[in-house]
């Protein structure tokens, strides 16, 4: 009697959970082997189906723990797991309710994020946010969208566009081949000149860029432009005379030049030989006009002028070797011109006398000079 007593209230201890959370507090066999140190995780779950405690927690389909409680925190459910204390999952790790069969039990699959690098470490007491949770469609769900397709769902529709397009093309199926082969060149014309086609959509982006910083500018000129065009209007007459009367000219500007095409042409071959002469003596023509322009002095004497009275140095060489030398070599010089003088008269000409040399003036030694103001 005293052992049925005491089975009887063990048996409604367990019943009412007095001591006990559960029966999904009771550690079942064949679960993941949790270590010594095992840690706890917290994952947000819009809809957790019908997952419950106990309910296995992989990796890569390997256990590493499992499920300890489910909880209602707002419109979402917080589901503590626990796992052993070596698994290393980075800190930003993904949560997915999954299925292990067609028919078989949930369980929470942990990983590695799908869309950025895995990052840090998932620590004891980290939290799993509803933004890196989700869930795999269910069985159910599948059935039930199969169900509504093939129950007046779409596929009258697909089979009403498939006899459609069918008698749409029925013997038109050269001019949609010839179609197609057209278009097929064309895709790939366009897929040769895509740099060409970047390049201009870039230019095209600048311009864009450019006209709506001058927005303002092309605005007051779009303002102003009704009153010039008006104005145009108004002289429309008037230009169009203008352009009548041009073109009168014209015509009477060619008439002209036809006629004194030959004249023209006269007298630009008798201005050849005065060209070309003005051409041999170009470079002489400067001196001689600058020349003319300071006449009696030249330019270089301009400088040395102060007023009513100019500077300058004469040097004089009196020696009688240097006289005698002076004297002997012009008397020379204007015999011989003499003599190519009295040649030209006997041959007719009427040349004219060549003076000859002037003899250089002997340098005073010692000569004091002038003062130079």
């Amino acid at each position: 009697m005293r052992r049925l007593a005491a089975l009887v209230m063990a048996a409604a201890a367990l019943l009412t959970g007095c001591g006990f959370r559960g029966l999904y507090d009771v550690a079942l066999p064949g679960g993941a082997d949790l270590g010594s140190h095992p840690y706890r995780v917290v994952v947000e779950f819009t809809d957790v189906l019908d997952l419950v405690p106990q309910s296995a927690v992989k990796v890569n389909d390997v256990p590493v723990g499992r499920v300890e409680s489910i909880d209602l925190a707002g419109w979402h459910a917080r589901v503590t797991v626990v796992m052993r204390g070596d698994l290393v999952l980075p800190a930003n790790a993904r949560a997915e309710l999954r299925q292990s069969s067609l028919l078989g039990e949930k369980y929470v699959s942990l990983g590695p994020p799908n869309s950025e690098p895995p990052t840090g470490r998932l620590a004891a007491g980290a939290v799993i946010p509803l933004a890196r949770s989700g869930r795999n469609p269910e069985v159910e769900e599948v059935l039930s969208a199969l169900s509504l397709l093939l129950n007046g769902g779409g596929l009258p529709q697909l089979h009403t566009i498939t006899r459609e397009l069918g008698a749409a093309l029925h013997g038109r199926e050269p001019a949609l081949r010839s179609t197609l082969d057209g278009l097929r060149t064309l895709v790939a014309g366009l897929d040769r000149q895509r740099a060409q086609i970047v390049r201009a959509l870039v230019g095209l982006d600048r311009l864009t860029r450019t006209l709506a910083a001058q927005k303002q500018v092309i605005g007051a000129a779009l303002d102003t432009l009704p009153g010039e065009l008006t104005v145009l209007a108004d002289q429309r007459g008037q230009l169009t005379r203008m352009l009548t009367s041009l073109d009168r000219l014209g015509t009477v500007g060619v008439r002209v030049i036809e006629a004194s095409q030959a004249d023209t042409v006269a007298a630009l071959r008798a201005l050849s030989p005065t060209l070309t002469e003005l051409a041999a003596a170009g470079r002489d023509l400067p001196g001689a006009m600058e020349l003319l322009l300071t006449y009696p002095f030249p330019r270089a004497t301009t400088g040395a002028m102060r007023g009513d009275y100019t500077n300058f140095t004469v040097t004089a060489d009196l020696q009688a070797g240097g006289l005698l030398d002076n004297l002997l070599g012009a008397y020379a010089a204007r015999s011989a011109a003499a003599g190519r003088s009295g040649a030209r008269s006997a041959a007719g000409g009427a040349g004219l006398p060549v003076v000859g040399a002037l003899p250089a003036l002997p340098t005073l030694p010692g000569a004091p000079r002038l003062p130079t103001g």
